[in-house]
């Protein structure tokens, strides 16, 4: 009863909740590891690990990244005495990338050298991902002078770009 108690304070008492099953099996893989450690009196594989109690190597892996305490990403990771390595340094970005933010800059002043009508074609068209037919209807021209218009801008676009 006393050991039921504890797993329910530590269960609760977490940053992030994890359900009891997955907790569960988590402990059960704790527990085995341990016990083939003494064994074999080596570190086992998820494999061997797995085996042992019956469930997937997937799960398991599942279950103990679960259990992980969280880690901030202003935790410092290394310092040589001068400025600290933290966490976040070592988290690659993709959306936000040098790169993204150049090219958006570039966009944005290429599209400030079309004529009002282009650039609000571009913007509905690329930007808010509308057809050219609903273009059409919101601006009251044809489809096919959407299309003409659209081509002329992403050439004058480009040649500025060039």
């Amino acid at each position: 009863m006393i050991l039921g108690e504890v797993r329910r304070y530590l269960r609760d008492n977490n940053a992030i909740r994890v359900s009891r099953s997955l907790r569960d099996t988590a402990y059960k893989a704790i527990y085995a590891r341990e016990n083939l450690m003494k064994k074999n009196l080596k570190e086992p594989t998820i494999m061997e690990i797995a085996e042992e109690i019956g469930i997937s190597k997937e799960e398991i892996t599942y279950a103990m990244d679960a259990i992980q305490s969280p880690v901030s990403l202003y935790e410092p990771v290394f310092t040589d005495g001068g400025d600290p390595l933290f966490v976040m340094d070592q988290i690659s970005d993709r959306k936000n990338r040098e790169e993204n933010w150049i090219e958006e800059l570039s966009l944005s002043e290429a599209m400030k050298h079309l004529p009002d009508r282009e650039r609000s074609i571009i913007n509905m068209r690329f930007f808010e991902g509308k057809t050219q037919t609903e273009v059409a209807a919101e601006i009251g021209i044809s489809q096919a002078q959407v299309s003409r218009l659209e081509k002329n801008a992403l050439k004058t676009m480009r040649n500025y770009l060039s």
